[in-house]
């Protein structure tokens, strides 16, 4: 994580896992950015496992990976809030996420803030955050936000979100990681969904 000296840009990078440019995780994860995009001023950069190719695949050790599996590893590792948004697949995180995290140095996460995003065919996989990416980020001694986002095919019409319940857990996340990014430009402060979160009902 990069510790900021004033007030500076953001360093937001969202990590993907979806084969498919265009999905119900990418949409998700774009969201987000919006939600934070209305609070502080940022710079953005977006890691899509899946488009890093065979430097990344064939890749058994960091010192394996190519020139441009290392800009992406590198990219995530200097994230200022990383957003992470995987679609939920044979009932956890896609193998090919868990590869990319294999290769984050061990320590380069440790207190940076992290939002946990997933999507899933149904609701039967709503517990994915909490039973497999929380572990996950846990050992890299992340800060992770304590709302995690995860939305069903029901949410949405094809990649659109409808829910509106989902929106406000979006809010809620990033209101909670506002505490661990003072020192970088805001524009606006936390939403009324945070003053009111016993008035939200859990939207899963």
């Amino acid at each position: 994580m990069n510790s900021p000296l004033g007030a500076s840009p953001l360093k937001v990078v969202v990590l993907e896992a979806s084969p498919n440019a265009e999905s119900k995780t990418a949409s998700l994860a774009g969201i987000a950015v919006s939600i934070i995009e209305e609070r502080y001023s940022i710079s953005l950069s977006t890691v899509n496992v899946y488009g890093i190719g065979t430097g990344l695949t064939s890749a058994i050790m960091r010192s394996d990976v190519d020139e441009r599996a290392e800009e992406a590893l590198q990219t995530v590792e200097g994230a200022d809030l990383l957003l992470v948004a995987v679609p939920v697949y044979r009932g956890s995180y896609p193998g090919m996420f868990k590869h990319f995290m294999d290769l984050i140095d061990q320590y380069a996460l440790a207190t940076t803030p992290v939002m946990l995003m997933a999507t899933g065919g149904g609701e039967k996989h709503a517990l994915v955050i909490d039973h497999a990416l929380r572990p996950l980020f846990a050992f890299f001694h992340a800060f992770v936000a304590p709302v995690g986002v995860y939305a069903c095919s029901a949410d949405f019409d094809k990649t659109v979100l409808l829910n509106p319940g989902i929106y406000t857990r979006i809010q809620l996340a990033v209101d909670d990681m506002s505490v661990l990014l003072k020192g970088h430009e805001m524009t606006s402060g936390p939403t009324a969904a945070s003053a009111n979160r016993d008035g939200h009902p859990s939207v899963v």
